[in-house]
This record gives structure tokens, sequence and C-alpha cells, in this order.
């Protein structure tokens, strides 16, 4: 089956639980031949060198990736043709006869979103989500300081930033990927997420309800490691509908030192 192939069966499948496709998105092929044949998948939250290299090692030559391959949201390389890092990453893309494929609003209009179910399953999470509401985790009841370094160790995020009382009490979480990050509100105690500015918003909001003595705080993953692990989700989903065809989840894991 070639590359071009397997998207077409991504969508059709797609369309088989109400995901209608859109053109002109982010779910475009980035690198490699389309009509490349497909000797296994590997899933990963950014195609990076080194997912690359792995995926290259262990016999899967399409990478279906989340997030970009060349440095820009929409993959634009027009000023990037001669440099040294881009012609590299795009020498070995040839030589490995790879291909890769994005694959980021079509993922998140699934439901449930398995950006948001990858996260819970790797936090251990997903028997407390709440009926009612998807992104809501009701846990048992712990400290802000020790959620977060629980979160941390199972994720193995080493740039976790946390804002509110360590030693407030926590229980409802609101769980959001990517830029995603959840908006605080009644709903709940602290919100996880992966990106958000320093000023405004939840941050500011977060600072303010501290100060004032209400309990309410924000978890910053960082972007990768809240949607890294929903790829995770992807492969499973993929296993589906592509029998036959290997498929492997490469984690592109924590981009910071």
């Amino acid at each position: 089956m070639t590359a071009e192939a397997v998207v077409a069966r991504i969508k059709a499948q797609l369309a088989s639980q109400g995901v209608a496709w859109r053109e002109g998105g982010r779910d475009t092929f980035k690198a490699g031949r389309p009509e490349t044949d497909v000797r296994g998948i590997a899933t990963s939250g950014m195609s990076t060198f080194d997912v690359l290299r792995r995926a290259a090692k262990a016999g899967h030559n399409l990478v279906i990736s989340h997030e970009p391959t060349f440095y820009n949201d929409r993959d634009v390389t027009t000023d990037l043709e001669t440099d040294p890092v881009y012609r590299a990453k795009q020498q070995f893309v040839a030589e490995q006869q790879l291909v890769v494929w994005r694959f980021h609003d079509h993922a998140h209009a699934l439901r449930p979103d398995p950006l948001i179910a990858g996260s819970a399953r790797a936090l251990g999470w997903t028997s407390y989500a709440s009926p009612a509401d998807p992104r809501v985790y009701v846990l048992p009841a712990t400290t802000l300081g020790e959620l977060a370094s629980a979160i941390a160790r199972r994720l193995g995020d080493r740039g976790i930033r946390v804002v509110g009382n360590p030693a407030m009490k926590v229980s409802r979480v609101v769980l959001g990927p990517g830029y995603g990050m959840p908006p605080l509100s009644a709903a709940a105690d602290v919100v996880v997420g992966g990106e958000i500015g320093e000023s405004g918003g939840n941050t500011e909001y977060a600072l303010d309800a501290a100060a004032a003595g209400q309990p309410k705080a924000m978890i910053m993953l960082g972007h990768m490691m809240s949607e890294d692990h929903g790829m995770q989700e992807i492969a499973d989903w993929l296993r589906t509908f592509l029998a036959g065809l290997p498929i492997a989840f490469i984690p592109a894991g924590e981009p910071f030192a």
C-alpha cells in the first residue's frame, strides 16, 4: 500500500466516524513521495530528525506527525532551501525513502479527542473521567504540589510549571492539550494543559486567586508533553482499519533539557 493509499483509508475511516475532510488545513504530506510503498507506520507528536531516525531504524517509513516538520505551523519551506539543517533532514528523508504526513486538525475532530485521551491514559486518569464532560477528571483528593510532582514523574516532564498554592487541596482537574489550555472556571480546581502566555488569562487569574485565598491553580506541561502520548491513541486507532501494516508509536519526548 502506498502512503497516499493509507491517507485515503484514513479519510474514509474519518468519514465513517462523522468527521468530514476539510481541504486547505494542516493535514497534508510534508516530506517524501506520497506514491512510496509503506513498509510500516510510525506515529509521533513531532517529526524531529531523531524521530525520523528511530522510525527508519525500526523499518517504519511513513511517519504520521501531529506537529510540523519544518519549523512553522504550515511547513512553509520557501526560506529554508539553503538552510543546512533543513537540507540534512530532507536528504535523510530521501535516502531512507521516508514519507511524512501531518495529522492534526482531523485528529482533534475525533471524539473523544485522542490527544486528550492519550494524556489521560499516560497520567493514569482514564478511570476518573467525568461522564458529563470528557475533559474533566475527578481525582482522589491531593494537594497541588503532590499532583504536580506525580504528573512530572508519570510523563518524565522536566519543564513543568505550576501557578497556585502548592498546599491547596485539588480534586477536579480539567485537561487540555497543546495550545488548548482550558480556562479556569467553577468546573475545576486546577487546569492542566500545554502552553499559555505568562501575562493575562489563566496565569494572572491563578495568581490573583491564590492571593485572594481562593483555591484555583494551573499546571503547564509544555506543548509536546501534553500531546505526544495522544499519538499512541492514534496508533491504536490506525490498527483497527489498517490490518497487516506494522504500526508503532515513537514518542518525540520532552524537548527541554
